[in-house]
């Protein structure tokens, strides 16, 4: 039996903004919050398979969907390929419909099949569709409408370190978290959780160098032996968004792993972070230095572990 379910909102911003933020999957892990990471598997014209690591009622999911765009008609469809139980099949639309120039009605579709379309299944599968929906729809109008204002506050920066040694080395360095408390200084406390293959739950205590401890969690996709994507899901106040990705590739012999971080700053816990009045520019130092520093931190304990091995 298929189930079906409409979540909407109004956006105050043009439709083709609001329908270029669902088009391009690219930006979905720092504007959606239960989306992780997305890659594109294939694209041709308008239609495209893409893979979605997201959260669903907490927990890390993934799964191969196909979209059709169309950008005249402002809609685009999905349909999953391969669904994770408790669901069996799952699809749905985002249809926008402009109200004026600077206003769209929009409305998120879904339908789906549980696994043997029991009961406490379908309430499982409602649950993660109403809270991601409402979720994703409040996320899309913030994003839309503040595209102007946020700029300030996205800041996208990396580091690099040229290791002397065998990629493989550094990713299983990055890869095994859980010995981080012994590896690395600035790390006090892991936990690491790993129910699907490369795809892991990582919470963390965290000093800096005032002794202050921030505890974060995040959820990471792993690609041996090249990458490693994450998103924090728990983060310190100052941060909105943070999503982060170890990069590893060989080079004439030897490895560069670098460390990417994408932050969106949170304004109005900048003073209470700064203990008094601050700006955003400030902010943008802090948080560059911050973990910038726990990176080149980490970039050179890994190049040390693989240079010994």
């Amino acid at each position: 039996m298929s189930h079906r379910t409409e979540h909407g909102i109004t956006v105050a911003a043009p439709a083709r903004v609001v329908y270029d933020l669902i088009a391009d999957v690219g930006q979905w892990p720092r504007i959606f919050p239960p989306t992780v990471h997305v890659d594109h598997v294939q694209q041709n014209g308008t239609e495209e398979r893409i893979r979605i690591w997201a959260t669903a009622n907490g927990a890390p999911k993934a799964w191969t969907s196909r979209r059709q765009l169309d950008p005249t008609g402002l809609r685009v469809t999905f349909r999953q390929e391969v669904s994770q139980a408790p669901v069996a099949a799952m699809g749905g639309a985002w249809i926008l419909d402009p109200v004026s120039a600077t206003r769209t009605e929009v409305r998120l579709l879904h339908d789906f099949d549980a696994v043997g379309d029991d009961p406490e299944s379908v309430s499982l599968i409602l649950r993660a569709i109403d809270h991601n929906s409402a979720a994703e729809l409040a996320a899309l109008r913030s994003a839309a409408e503040q595209r102007e204002d946020d700029r300030d506050l996205l800041l996208t920066f990396d580091d690099s370190v040229v290791v002397d040694g065998a990629a493989k080395d550094v990713y299983e360095f990055l890869y095994a978290a859980q010995h981080w408390p012994s590896r690395l200084p600035h790390v006090a406390k892991v936990s690491l959780q790993e129910d699907t293959p490369n795809l892991q739950v990582l919470g963390m205590d965290t000093r800096n160098p005032q002794g202050q401890v921030h505890i974060t969690s995040s959820v990471r996709v792993c690609f041996p032996s090249d990458r490693i994507v994450y998103k924090q899901l728990r983060m310190p106040p100052l941060l909105a968004v943070h999503n982060g990705q170890w990069t590893i590739r060989d080079d004439g012999g030897k490895t560069v792993v670098t460390s990417t971080h994408t932050v969106v700053i949170e304004p109005k816990a900048i003073p209470a972070a700064f203990g008094g009045p601050a700006t955003v520019a400030q902010a943008r130092t802090a948080i560059r230095q911050a973990l910038g520093g726990n990176s080149l931190a980490t970039l050179r304990h890994a190049k040390a572990y693989a240079e010994s091995r």
